[in-house]
């Protein structure tokens, strides 16, 4: 199996393309600092991953409260209280995953158009890509904040295919997390699920996938 038939490749940024956790965790322990929590591990942050700032800052206030309650007005507080860290040190321990760059410098150079379909806020994706040395190679990209919907919804996708003037079909979903897989479903398009990823510690084969690879190089053989 191949997708050589495809033109716009949609990739998934946290857990796909970066390796983000250790910055993602050390701004989350600030904030929990402000209010004299008990700070969490990052192999505990990790699975919270995926489905935006206020929900990594929800339950990962309610595991180092013990599972209390999280007002709406404190989550509010403490989602801006940990979005300011972020801010502050959004790439300074963030990497891209082994096979990342030269796999992508390969789909640019055969052709395909790829942009990036997050549920990171907007305005954290380009300064990661620029340190990262990986923005060239993308038109296009949304956070969680770009539109009305995010990920699992499928009109993030459907607005991407849309901008890049590009048949539905004709585009292919690559990520890490169910949030992905289940996007592209969604949008009746196919999906490369990537195993090394965040995934909330759950096996992304599970939510099936058209694919999973264990590497992202693998991705050369595909187009």
């Amino acid at each position: 199996m191949d997708f050589k038939d495809k033109e716009l490749i949609i990739f998934d940024f946290d857990g796909t393309l970066i390796n983000s956790n250790k910055d993602l965790a050390l701004a989350i322990n600030k904030m929990l600092s402000h209010y004299n929590l008990l700070p969490l591990t990052l192999e505990q942050v990790t699975p919270f991953i995926g489905n935006g700032a206020k929900e990594l800052v929800k339950r990962s206030m309610e595991l180092s409260m013990q599972d209390k309650e999280v007002s709406k007005e404190m989550l509010e507080q403490a989602s801006e209280i940990y979005l300011s860290a972020y801010q502050k040190a959004p790439c300074e321990e963030t990497y891209a995953y082994p096979g990342v760059v030269e796999t992508l410098s390969y789909l640019n150079e055969k052709g395909y158009k790829m942009v990036i379909c997050t549920n990171k806020l907007f305005r954290f994706i380009e300064p990661i890509l620029e340190k990262l040395s990986i923005k060239q190679f993308f038109k296009y990209w949304i956070g969680e904040d770009s539109i009305s919907e995010k990920k699992p919804n499928a009109a993030p996708l459907l607005y991407l295919a849309k901008e890049m003037n590009t048949k539905i079909e004709k585009c292919i979903m690559v990520g890490d997390s169910k949030n992905d897989i289940l996007t592209a479903q969604n949008a009746g398009i196919e999906s490369i699920g990537v195993s090394y990823g965040y995934n909330y510690n759950e096996n992304i084969a599970d939510y099936k996938p058209t694919m999973v690879v264990d590497s992202f190089s693998i991705l050369k053989d595909l187009f």
